[in-house]
């Protein structure tokens, strides 16, 4: 194909910037179709269908800005097509996750969703692809490679069993890829004629994930992989790596506080239990290390599993106009082909003109400038509080119900910091405890989590048991576990907290605070259940790289992703 435009669907369905930055990077031109009576749809000579979220309101976004008749024309055109996350999806015929709204249904099965009874859900994270027939002819659809992970995000998933993968590859002629998430094995990818679908993120999956993306820009569906690629580091070809429970790498996120210094510059910086300024006799202004972007771009180099960026100043008057954030995510989301989360300020505010403007608005602009998730901290707590207050009856209005009903609950991210309660008498004591190795300063045996928020500033009575119980339960996906007591120290992760926030929840959570060294990674996911585990001071001072825990891991067993 010579004509280098590539048009994309905008149904108004998560981050579509990042598939933009990776057509881009890959040499051609993206334009957006925002209805279904635009003539460039039916002109296009290659079209996308992306999509994040609830089935129910993409597959409504669709109906209502007029896209399902045009795709099935456009479809049956001939011309390559293809479908991402949602967006192949769409191309079945339902999902319980909305039952009363029918997909465009090339496929007659139904999405459902993953047992959370013996697995976290959402599936967040890395997997590897089962790609039948390659070994008999050594060619794989699309570059699709069974030696590489790619970047899954989703609760519902085309589950299938044998009969039916011999229906659709012998009786309809659909070529698959398949993963296997715990004890279920689903669909992730799908080609048949002129189209192409995957239920992965390529555009958020490294390299590999760029591949996939330039076979289909350049229609090359068939290519041949001579050889598989190992991601084993030089001295560990002899390691046998353990399979995680479910079948995912274990993830490792950078993560990057940035703030405003007091020259008005956004900075990263890092402090002990929340204090990122210097000490007087060093001059006293916040501590830089960095410009958020520059090392964004660094750890995805490096290896970063996601990147992180946490908005220490979050712009308390105005986070709606707070520019210089959104632009480090429109500048770091063209070179960090990984997912990126965003939290500070992501709530209902109003502007000083009086203007009020609603959580989920100002979510989505993070999302159109290239964040995948939005991590909510402070508001997170109040939502719990008022919640549990109503005797756990939602309102719908809250940022984690109104986003995740938008997005999806695996666009939520909850950033919990909670600091040790130490008590003395466990009969007198309402939330959820253990009994602890790590005494109390009066030999106290047991303690609680108690939540804190505006930074650590405030303490709060609720425990974070029940505070990621809550927010589970209003429709976050994710944990972003701190811990107060463990910040800045280089002592290692808080198993304790890690086992029991764990134990509350059924949706991933991620290890934070206290990691100094690689061995820290090694201990966190050999003696918890976290299912990421967050670095950040010591990738800032450059004490070690990514890459570097990365192999230590794999020289300990663990599975990890090395990207090619």
């Amino acid at each position: 194909m010579t004509n280098k435009v590539v048009h994309v669907i905008d149904a108004e369905s998560g981050n579509l910037q990042s598939l933009r930055n990776a057509i881009e990077h890959l040499g051609f031109q993206v334009s957006f179709i925002k209805k279904g009576t635009d003539p460039a749809l039916a002109s296009a000579e290659r079209l996308i269908l992306p999509g994040v979220g609830n089935f129910g309101h993409v597959m409504d976004q669709l109906r209502k800005m007029g896209f399902v008749e045009p795709i099935k024309a456009y479809v049956a055109s001939g011309k390559p097509f293809m479908g991402i996350c949602v967006g192949v999806q769409a191309l079945f015929s339902g999902s319980e996750e909305s039952p009363d709204t029918k997909g465009l249904n090339f496929l007659d099965l139904q999405l459902k969703k993953f047992d959370d009874k013996t697995k976290t859900v959402p599936e967040i994270g890395w997997n590897k692809l089962i790609v039948p027939g390659l070994n008999k002819s050594g060619k794989t659809m699309y570059n699709l490679n069974p030696a590489a992970r790619y970047y899954f995000v989703h609760s519902y998933a085309a589950i299938v069993d044998e009969a039916q993968i011999s229906d659709l590859e012998k009786l309809q002629g659909w070529k698959l890829a398949l993963a296997q998430y715990g004890e279920e094995k689903f669909l992730a990818a799908i080609a048949k004629d002129n189209i192409f679908a995957t239920q992965f993120h390529p555009e958020k999956s490294g390299k590999a994930g760029l591949k996939v993306i330039r076979a289909f820009l350049e229609q090359e569906k068939e290519v041949s992989l001579d050889v598989l690629p190992s991601y084993l580091p030089p001295g560990n070809s002899g390691v046998e790596l353990k399979d995680t429970r479910t079948g995912l790498t274990h993830r490792i996120i950078a993560c990057l506080d940035v703030r405003t210094n007091d020259e008005g510059d956004l900075v990263v910086t890092k402090g002990d239990q929340y204090n990122v300024r210097e000490k007087k006799a060093s001059g006293g202004d916040v501590r830089n290390l960095g410009k958020p972007v520059k090392l964004a771009e660094k750890y995805y180099k490096q290896g970063a599993d996601e990147v992180t960026f946490l908005n220490i100043t979050s712009f308390r008057n105005s986070p709606i106009k707070d520019q210089p954030m959104l632009e480090v995510l429109r500048q770091a989301a063209k070179t960090c082909f990984v997912p990126l989360t965003v939290g500070g300020g992501i709530r209902t505010v109003v502007d000083p003109d009086g203007t009020v403007i609603s959580a989920l608005e100002v979510a989505t602009l993070y999302f159109r400038a290239g964040a995948d998730k939005v991590s909510i901290g402070s508001d997170a707590v109040k939502a719990a509080e008022e919640y549990i207050a109503r005797g756990e009856k939602p309102t719908g209005k809250t940022p984690i119900e109104t986003i995740s009903e938008a997005y999806g609950n695996q666009a939520v991210v909850i950033s919990v910091d909670p600091k040790r309660y130490y008590v003395a008498d466990p009969a007198g004591c309402k939330y959820n405890m253990i009994k602890t190795k790590d005494k109390g300063p009066n030999g106290e045996e047991y303690c609680y989590y108690r939540v804190t928020s505006q930074g650590g500033r405030k303490v709060h009575e609720l425990g974070a048991y029940e505070l990621c119980q809550a927010c589970e339960k209003l429709g976050a996906g994710e944990v972003l576990l701190n811990c107060i007591d463990r910040d800045g120290t280089n002592q290692g992760y808080d198993f304790e907290l890690i086992n029991q926030i764990k134990s509350a929840v059924s949706i991933p959570v991620i290890a934070s605070s206290g990691a100094g060294k690689p061995q820290d990674f090694v201990d966190v996911f050999n003696e918890t259940g976290a299912d990421a585990a967050l670095g950040a001071g010591m990738f800032h001072r450059g004490d070690y790289t990514v890459l570097d825990v990365k192999k230590y891991m794999i020289g300990h067993g663990l599975n990890v992703r090395m990207d090619e």
